[in-house]
């Protein structure tokens, strides 16, 4: 039995042994917490102590899926997996002031290869909150930045099977570090918040690798006209369908000083430091079954992209440096079956343009929503266009079949 499997058959044990209640209230502990999006339609398990000293929530999800991959000059080919598999564990400790989460993933596309001289990437978020009341959140661990609004979403909550190109490229994903979080939402007026972060920049689980440059980044949404329904901010489509027109525009910035990798908190070890700077501007409509999102990001750097091996001049490392758009635009049924049409486009920076190609993507997409985002059935159709320094291009694209479950 490995390590994992102990740990988790201990821990279980020793909840069915302790004395705990099943709590289940309408006023119950939401665990609202805007560092850390987890979609889920239900409260997941929740065990409360009888002297209510300490409250744990238990959640999973998984996602199964297969792709058939038609890459140009390669042999078309299938592709079977388990793309995410998650445990997340929340509550409180002594006062429902002071909350914790942790979210575990074991799946291979989620931990990463084994690498030598590396950290497993097991752990996602284990993270403590402070939250004096509902419109103050302070933080302290490895939990998602408040980057751009695809990242910042579950990818249990996305319309199509993966996030877009350019939340690839661009993205901020998790840090450790501090975070403070001021909420102002309101049903039916005009509502904003204010979220800023100061971080390592060195992404999650990284150990022996301290340097004199953190990041700092900050992030502004503005809701015109009140607070999507379900905090539905934080879910693609309008699974809910909204009874009144909701419009969430946001814009964040970060700065990642002397960052090592080369996506920032992502990629590949450089040749040498580079500072970052990332802009991420968004923008979600819904009503009535509709729902728009469109999203610009743009990343540039204090130096030369491009980092050389002092040892071997022919070895490089670059960031990518350059900027993309998404747009997106799905309606939802009443009987739960939707369709969703995306589109992406990518162009590196001419620095970067030598190694990397301009790149558009074409999705189509049909969901069917079985218990919302928490339990769905996703078919997917991408088309990729990729143009070359040279003048040359490729076309690739792949179908998919998905399968999302969780509590």
């Amino acid at each position: 039995m490995s390590r994992i499997s102990l740990f988790l058959l201990l821990f279980f044990l020793t909840i069915s042994n302790a004395q705990v209640t099943i709590h289940q209230t309408h006023s119950d502990n939401d665990l609202k917490l805007s560092a850390l999006p987890y979609y889920s339609y239900g409260k997941g398990l929740g065990l409360t102590s009888p002297d209510s000293l300490f409250q744990l929530n238990i959640r999973f999800r998984m996602q199964n899926r297969v792709t058939y991959i038609d890459t140009e000059d390669e042999k078309p080919a299938y592709d079977g997996q388990i793309r995410r598999l998650r445990l997340r564990f929340d509550g409180y400790v002594g006062n429902p002031k002071f909350l914790y989460a942790i979210q575990l993933s074991f799946a291979p596309g989620d931990v990463g290869e084994v690498r030598e001289g590396e950290n497993i990437n097991i752990i996602r978020d284990a993270v403590v909150f402070y939250r004096p009341n509902k419109r103050w959140n302070f933080s302290f661990g490895q939990t998602k930045l408040p980057g751009n609004r695809q990242r910042v979403n579950s990818s249990g909550g996305l319309q199509l099977t993966d996030r877009t190109i350019n939340n690839a490229k661009f993205t901020i994903d998790r840090d450790f570090g501090f975070q403070a979080h001021q909420m102002n939402e309101f049903t039916d007026k005009f509502s904003y918040n204010f979220k800023g972060a100061v971080s390592t920049g060195e992404g999650r689980n990284v150990t022996g690798k301290a340097d004199d440059g953190v990041a700092v980044t900050g992030k502004v949404e503005v809701l015109p006209f009140g607070a999507f329904a379900k905090d539905g901010t934080y879910f693609e489509g309008d699974v809910v369908r909204e009874k009144k027109p909701k419009l969430m525009i946001s814009g964040a910035f970060q700065q990642n000083n002397q960052a090592r990798r080369t996506g920032g908190q992502l990629g590949d070890d450089l040749f040498e430091p580079r500072t970052m700077k990332t802009l991420m501007l968004d923008g979600m409509f819904k009503y009535d079954g509709w729902a728009a999102m469109c999203a610009f990001m743009s990343r540039t750097t204090s130096k030369d992209p491009v980092t050389v091996n002092p040892d071997d001049p022919t070895q490089t490392k670059y960031v990518f440096t350059g900027s993309g758009f998404d747009y997106q635009l799905s309606y939802n049924f009443k009987t739960n079956y939707e369709v969703i049409a995306r589109y992406s486009l990518q162009k590196a920076h001419p620095e970067v343009h030598d190694f990397a190609p301009h790149t558009k993507q074409y999705s189509l997409g049909v969901t069917k929503y079985i218990w919302e985002h928490t339990f769905k059935l996703q078919s997917e159709l991408t088309f990729d266009t990729l143009d070359y320094a040279d003048g040359s291009s490729r076309n690739n694209w792949y179908l998919r079949f998905q399968v999302e479950i969780g509590i």
